[in-house]
């Protein structure tokens, strides 16, 4: 019997997969069935309808809350069109089509109607070339567009983030993604959700050519395929993976193949692997089925699962990963098994869940990584591919930096100031924050400062940076003006400050602003509102009775606006939480998620009641008997490095046989004055020490925090010995000079009688570079306490028009920025063969003999704080 194929190649099995997968989401979706589903009963080809029901199918929850059909609708007839008209349209297999253009979706961005704008940009500079070179094309196309920068974990959508003209890696990659797909080259963004070797993370882009996929650094070109700083790096990684909305059948590695989407393992690519096969048992040694193995890394000073893995009915779970160490965990029904395990000596683990109490006292080991290896040697760029290359680098960054002279200036912004009566070092902070939306930004203020005072500015001074590069006015009227009109019916004793965090602002967590206010007012009636407004534990029992929980989608969990779970009627539990904080303050009552359990609260009488929305048995206030714990230092080492939440300790809450990590401000280091409010139970405090080679120090202390009491806990770190070599002799003779052209002199630089100095070789247009940049402004005041000099070197092909020294206006006081004139290489006992292929930065400290006494290259978070160490080790 001949099994009929249909459009896309989908045999009848696959063809059932997904009508099925469609009608559950079209019962998922019955509150808004006529804005998603109103679309089929338009003319459509074939093509279309299988297109749509594909998307749907294996639509995240959020998505249907969020967006109407029309957009699916329009996105799919646009990209079917790329398809028939691009030069390698046919090329193209039906398989990767459905897998990796035709997905709106990239990472977790706002959806917007976008890949034609991006097609209509690209598609002439593309048409001419292979596929290869379309996909070089294309990267020297986004590196006009945008450049990195650090930002919160919000995704900006491509649009938004050409607006911006900058974002984070993830969002870098999202837009070389969909430029990619709306040319109709298959493209998936791939990430290591944290790297072994330091605390960080990074995300990068795979593309398609005639049968096979290569990378790329997103807007951070080269000049060939398949090379980025990150590729050293990646080296050393223990996952490489991306996420398909599909039933995905490979054939890559697939890590975990859930209902609603496939995570694959693209490991093999970039370095040495090993499958680890763990066997997960009970105590009385039958398999158990359906646990949950964490294969969990030491990166941010916390133990991170870089994967979960569910055991088979055979009680097996299977993982492809690095040659480095891991812990792994397995959890079921609040037992566990823990073991950490050396990868390159370990294939296979046998675990059995037989603990329910966590342990007593300290536990120490080391976290060793992948180690460093060579890749294979490229053929060397010629002279002229290395010309033109620059070239294109500093055409695309003047492009970039003559649109960033659009944006809102200085003078702009204080008429603008004048004009409303309003301090003008506010206004210009707000517009300049805003970036590419600071004409949105200043038409606001100009608009409704007149009747509203200052109540404007301070609602956008109540945002995330990133909110005014995307909110519009839209937006921010429904926001002003229904919180405004609640704040005469609130309770007294709500003060200006409460008003303005936990009502004005619109801000949760990581969810897309929209307009929200106007429509829960408008939700309820007059009697309903009062009710709430008496009694917010109303408001819970409301929301509990009429909304369902649905989970899919993990990455995309709280990312639901409020108005489409509204809508919807449905959403993940962290979108409910969400929504409730959204309702509460568009009715005037003061509310938001507790900062470090990200729990719904409401304030009443000045206190903080907890929402329990998703506990079905009552929907009644809880006032919570908390417990504190208050940190202590090591007095009995003086020498132990100064703490620094989430960079070398945290502390996690077992939960059901999981710890959870509490949330508190990067890089806080006032953790001894006041005891942290924290939920009664057993918690675990992680301290490590990452040395040179990327290996941690690790500890781990246990204790139970009981409610109602203070308990006390010491911060140790393990002791480390800080090896300072001596690398050779540092070579003054080096030519260099000031910014402007002028020669300077080492010994203008480097007085006789200082400590020490540091000097780095750096590309400032380069993420990694820019990570330096930044870990030195983290570290001025130490640094300006030591009083050394930092001397950042820029060669001339690494000098770019856009390269400004007033953008780091919070380096150390005594850094200074030089031209390296030389064209000299440096020494090769500075720079090992993997640093060197990644490049810069390049770092050295040296000591107050001109001897070398510190080197690093390439990417490595950690160099600065390194180097101050080492600086401190010399006094």
């Amino acid at each position: 019997m001949n099994e009929q194929t249909s459009v896309f190649s989908l045999d009848q099995c696959e063809m059932a997969r997904i009508e099925r997968k469609f009608r559950e989401k079209e019962v998922l979706a019955e509150a808004r069935r006529q804005e998603l589903f109103a679309v089929f009963q338009e003319a459509l080809t074939e093509e279309e309808i299988w297109a749509l029901k594909y998307l749907f199918a294996y639509m995240p929850v959020n998505d249907m809350a969020d967006y109407d059909g029309s957009l699916f609708l329009s996105h799919v007839r646009c990209t079917l069109d790329i398809r028939r008209t691009a030069p390698w349209g046919d090329r193209v297999p039906d398989h990767l089509f459905l897998h990796f253009v035709l997905p709106y979706r990239v990472n977790t961005e706002n959806i917007e109607d976008s890949r034609g704008e991006l097609h209509d940009q690209l598609a002439g500079r593309t048409a001419h070339l292979s596929m290869k070179d379309a996909i070089l094309e294309t990267n020297y196309w986004c590196h006009e567009k945008a450049t990195y920068v650090g930002s919160d974990l919000r995704t900006l959508s491509p649009r938004s983030m050409i607006r911006n003209a900058r974002g984070r890696c993830g969002e870098e990659s999202t837009l070389a993604v969909a430029a990619l797909r709306s040319i109709g080259i298959p493209a998936r963004q791939v990430y290591t959700p944290r790297w072994a070797h330091c605390d960080d993370n990074h995300a990068w882009v795979e593309a398609w050519a005639d049968g096979q996929w290569h990378y790329i650094g997103a807007c951070e070109p080269e000049a060939r395929l398949n090379q980025g700083w990150f590729t050293p790096p990646a080296r050393r990684a223990m996952l490489v993976n991306t996420r398909v909305y599909a039933d995905y059948p490979g054939p890559e590695a697939i890590t975990l193949a859930d209902e609603w989407f496939t995570e694959i393992n693209l490991l093999d690519l970039y370095a040495p692997t090993r499958d680890i096969q763990v066997v997960v048992t009970n105590g009385r040694g039958e398999p158990v089925a359906g646990a949950e193995v964490h294969f969990e890394l030491y990166n941010m000073a916390e133990l991170f699962p870089i994967a979960s893995v569910p055991t088979n009915d055979q009680g097996m779970a299977a993982f492809k990963t690095g040659l480095g160490d891991l812990v792994i965990r397995a959890v079921k029904d609040g037992k566990w098994g823990e073991v950490k395990i050396s990868v390159k000596d370990c294939a296979s683990v046998d675990m059995v869940l037989d603990a329910s109490e966590q342990p007593s006292g300290i536990a120490e080991f080391d976290m060793v990584p992948p180690p460093e290896r060579e890749g294979e040697a490229a053929e060397p760029l010629t002279a002229a591919q290395i010309e033109r290359h620059n070239g294109r680098l500093e055409e695309g960054t003047k492009i970039r930096t003559d649109y960033e002279c659009t944006f809102q200036g200085k003078e702009a912004a204080f008429r603008l100031a004048a004009a409303v009566g309003l301090p003008p070092d506010r206004v210009w902070n707000v517009l300049r924050t805003a970036r590419g939306n600071g004409a949105e930004i200043a038409a606001f203020l100009r608009e409704r400062s007149g009747e509203y005072g200052e109540w404007p500015l301070r609602l956008l001074e109540s945002l995330h940076d990133k909110d005014l590069t995307d909110t519009f006015r839209p937006v921010l009227e429904d926001h002003l003006i229904g919180a405004l009109a609640m704040r005469a019916e609130m309770r007294a004793g709500i003060g200006e400050e409460e008003f303005v965090r936990y009502v004005l602002c619109p801000r949760v967590l990581h969810e897309m602003l929209v307009p929200y206010r106007r429509l829960f007012r408008e939700a309820f009636t007059t009697e309903a509102i009062a009710a709430f407004r008496s009694d917010p534990s109303e408001l819970v029992r409301n929301l509990q009775d009429n909304f369902g929980i649905w989970q899919d989608i993990p990455n995309l969990s709280g990312r639901g606006n409020p108005a489409g779970t509204y809508k919807l009627k449905k959403g993940d539990p962290l979108s409910l939480d969400i929504l409730f904080v959204a309702v509460c303050r568009s009715l005037g009552i003061p509310a938001r998620l507790h900062p470090s359990e990200q729990k719904p609260q409401y304030m009443e009488q000045g206190s903080w009641l907890d929402a329990v929305l998703n506990d079905t048995s009552s929907g009644d206030r809880e006032r919570r008997t908390v417990g504190r714990l208050r940190l202590h230092r090591d007095a009995a080492s003086p020498d132990a490095p100064a703490a620094s939440y989430a960079e070398n300790f945290t502390f996690a809450r077992l939960e059901r046989g999981s710890y959870k990590t509490l949330v508190y401000p990067h890089g806080m280091k006032e953790v001894y004055e006041e005891p942290f409010e924290v939920e009664p139970g057993p918690y675990r405090l992680t301290s490590g020490i990452r040395m040179k080679d990327g290996t941690v120090k690790v500890r781990l202390a246990y204790f139970t925090v009981q409610a109602g009491e203070t308990t006390d806990v010491t911060l140790t770190f393990r002791e480390t010995a800080v090896d300072i070599p001596d690398l050779g002799a540092f070579d003054r003779s080096r030519p260099i000079a000031r910014l402007d052209g002028e020669g300077a002199a080492w010994e203008d630089l480097l007085e006789a009688d200082r400590r020490g100095a540091i000097v780095a070789w750096i590309e400032p247009e380069r993420e990694p570079s820019k990570h330096l940049l930044r870990e030195l402004s983290e570290l001025s005041e130490p640094f300006d306490g030591l009083g050394i000099p930092i001397v950042l070197l820029i060669g001339d092909s690494e000098r770019t028009a856009s390269f400004d020294p007033a953008h780091y206006p919070k380096l150390p006081l005594r850094t200074v920025f030089m031209l390296e004139t030389s064209g000299v290489p440096l020494p090769d006992r500075l720079i090992q063969s993997a640093a060197r292929e990644a490049g810069f930065p390049h770092l050295f400290v040296a000591d107050s003999q001109d001897r070398i006494r510190y080197a690093a290259s390439g990417y490595k978070i950690g160099m600065g704080r390194e180097a101050m160490q080492i600086i401190t080790g010399l006094a």
